[in-house]
C-alpha cells in the first residue's frame, strides 16, 4: 500500500512511445521504465503533459498504467510509487479516469484544472471542481498547476491551501510547473494544512531552488534523460554539498531550457539520440524530432548531461 502522500524524491513524468503507425509502443515503454526505476527515482508519473495525455484514449491510459505497474512489480520496486494524470474537462470524466487509474494500478491521481471554457473557470468553479473530484476519486489527488497548458489558468497558493486544508487525506500534494517559487514556499509551509502534503517543483529548471523552499522533490521532464543526475542533486542538497548541487543545477537548467525549446517530441528525440530507443515520435499534430536536430550548442549541453548521468 502506498503511503498517504508521495514520498520525497525525484519523479519522472514518463513520455509515451508510439510506433510509426502511432499505436502505443509498449515494449519501448517497458525498456524506459526499467531504466528509470533502476536509477533511484522515488516514483513515476504517467500520462502527464510529457506523456501526451490529451492524445490517449481511456483504454490506452489504462494500458500504460498497467504496463508501468507490471514492470515495477517485476523489478520488485515496490517502494517506487505510480502517479497517473487524470485531468479532463468535466468533473464526471475526471473522476472516471481516477477510478480507471486505480483499477490499472496507480497510487495517486494528478489533476489539471479544466480550461476549455476559460472564462467560466473562476476560483469558485475551480475550487468546486477539485473538491468534487477529491470526494469522488478512489485515489488521493495532487493538484497540477501548469498555466501553459490550461489557457493561462494559474491556481494561486490561497486556493491550493484551502483545498488541501478542507480535504485532508484526499488532496495530498501539488505539482507546480508554473515556476512560482514564492507559491511553492507558501504552500509547503502553510500551517493551515494539517495533514501530510507533498508540494513538488515541476521542472528541473528550479529543482534546487524548490528544495530550498521546502519542496517534496521534483517532477521533472529532464529526468527521462538523466534520472541519476537528479537523484545526485538531491543527495548533495541533503548532505550539505551545496557547491556541487549548484554545479549540477546549472547543467540541469541549461539542459531543461534546451529540451523545452524542442518540445515533447524533442525529449523523445533525445532518448533516441543518446540511448538509442524511442524513435522521437509523438502523435500528430506534434510530429517527430530526428536525431540530426541535436547538434551545435543544444547537442553539446545534452551530451554533457548524458555523460554526467553515465558517471554515476
Amino acid at each position: 500500500m502506498a503511503p498517504p502522500t508521495p514520498p520525497r524524491g525525484v519523479y519522472t513524468p514518463v513520455v509515451a512511445f508510439f510506433d510509426a503507425d502511432e499505436s502505443l509502443d509498449l515494449a519501448t515503454l517497458e525498456q524506459h521504465i526499467t531504466r528509470l526505476a533502476c536509477a533511484g527515482t522515488a516514483g513515476l508519473v504517467v500520462q502527464g503533459s510529457n506523456g501526451e495525455a490529451p492524445h490517449l484514449s481511456h483504454s490506452e491510459r489504462q494500458q500504460i498504467i498497467s504496463t508501468a505497474r507490471a514492470v515495477l512489480n517485476q523489478l520488485e520496486k515496490h517502494d517506487c510509487v505510480l502517479i497517473a494524470g487524470c485531468g479532463a474537462e468535466s468533473t464526471k470524466e475526471t473522476a472516471q479516469l481516477c477510478t480507471e487509474a486505480k483499477e490499472a494500478g496507480a497510487d495517486y491521481a494528478l489533476v489539471l484544472s479544466p480550461s476549455y471554457w476559460t472564462g467560466a473557470m473562476q476560483k469558485p468553479a475551480i475550487k468546486q471542481f477539485f473538491t468534487d473530484v477529491a470526494t469522488e476519486s478512489p485515489l488521493p489527488v495532487l493538484i497540477y498547476n501548469f498555466p501553459a497548458v490550461t489557457s493561462g489558468i494559474d491556481i494561486d497558493s490561497d486556493l491550493i491551501t484551502e483545498l488541501a486544508a478542507a480535504n485532508p487525506g484526499r488532496i495530498v500534494g501539488c505539482k507546480l510547473t508554473c515556476g512560482n517559487l514564492g507559491k511553492l514556499h507558501r504552500v509547503a509551509h502553510d500551517e493551515r494544512i494539517q495533514g501530510p502534503f507533498a508540494a513538488f517543483a515541476g521542472k528541473s529548471d528550479f529543482f534546487l531552488h524548490g528544495l530550498v523552499a521546502g519542496s517534496n522533490g521534483v517532477i521533472a521532464a529532464a529526468a527521462n534523460l538523466a534520472p541519476k543526475v537528479h537523484v545526485r542533486l538531491l543527495e548533495c542538497y541533503d548532505t550539505g554539498e551545496l557547491a556541487e548541487a549548484q554545479r549540477i543545477q546549472t547543467l540541469l537548467s541549461q539542459a531543461d531550457w534546451a529540451l523545452v525549446r524542442m518540445g515533447v517530441a524533442g525529449l523523445k528525440g533525445a532518448l533516441e539520440k543518446y540511448y538509442h530507443y524511442g524513435g522521437g515520435r509523438s502523435r500528430r499534430p506534434l510530429g517527430s524530432v530526428q536525431t540530426s536536430a541535436f547538434g551545435g550548442e543544444t547537442g553539446g549541453i545534452l551530451q554533457k548531461l548524458v555523460d554526467l548521468e553515465a558517471s554515476f
